[in-house]
């Protein structure tokens, strides 16, 4: 069974809405999230938490190990 490119995506996904990619990869994203309806839904639900979280928290940056637990949660939880 062959990947349709949904692994590589939510793998980077992260650095993808951080604007933190190289731009061959990124445009790789960005282009099966054209396509991928699933996908591009987590990447919006992604985006709407961490616009929810920064407008909760008034520019206020949380802590970098709060920052890796929330990271790692929203991994887990994508698979």
């Amino acid at each position: 069974m062959s990947d349709c490119g949904c692994d590589k995506a939510k793998n980077g996904l992260e650095d993808y809405l951080r604007d933190e990619l190289a731009a061959d990869y990124r445009a790789e994203i960005d282009e099966h999230l054209k396509g991928c309806q699933d996908c591009s839904s987590e990447a919006h639900i992604h985006t709407v938490i961490t616009d929810v979280v920064r407008r909760t928290c008034n520019s206020e940056a949380a802590p970098a190990d709060l920052q890796d637990r929330v990271r790692s949660a929203l991994r887990a939880t994508s698979h």
